[in-house]
């Protein structure tokens, strides 16, 4: 099995991502699932929208899990990001990690997360009652 996983989705599966990361040398696993709130900037959200250039976004999404495998020497690394129209509560992106000790997978886990958000071409229309806007990488 390969140690990478890097995907664009229509929905993210929560259940399947500890079976992604399980391996007999991790003695961690570190998942970080972002989710549709209800408010933004005291705005009520009806639903967020993504769109990706997919190719584009699976290439620095593959690069981002090999960096962070080698500095914090992982295991396993998922990233997975839907696109579409989804609700309030609803998931959105997840990310994980694997290693021999808990303090290199939370690093990591942080460092995917977070980079991700800074450089993958995703973008995310945000609708709320009375108005829709295009957030932009860096809001």
């Amino acid at each position: 099995m390969e140690h990478i996983v890097v995907e664009i989705v229509d929905e993210i599966d929560t259940s399947q991502v500890f079976t992604d990361l399980s391996h007999a040398h991790s003695g961690g696993i570190c998942i970080f699932v972002g989710t549709v709130r209800e408010f933004t900037q005291n705005e009520e959200v009806v639903s967020l929208e993504f769109e990706t250039y997919e190719k584009m976004a699976l290439k620095e999404m593959n690069k981002i899990a090999s960096d962070a495998t080698a500095k914090w020497n992982l295991n396993k690394v998922v990233i997975r990001h839907a696109v579409g129209a989804k609700q309030v509560e609803e998931p959105v992106v997840i990310v994980g990690a694997s290693s021999a000790h808990r303090d290199a997978c939370f690093e990591a886990c942080r460092y995917l997360i977070d980079t991700l958000k800074e450089t993958v071409p995703i973008w995310k229309k945000e609708i709320f009652k009375n108005k829709t806007v295009w957030v932009s990488a860096h809001p």
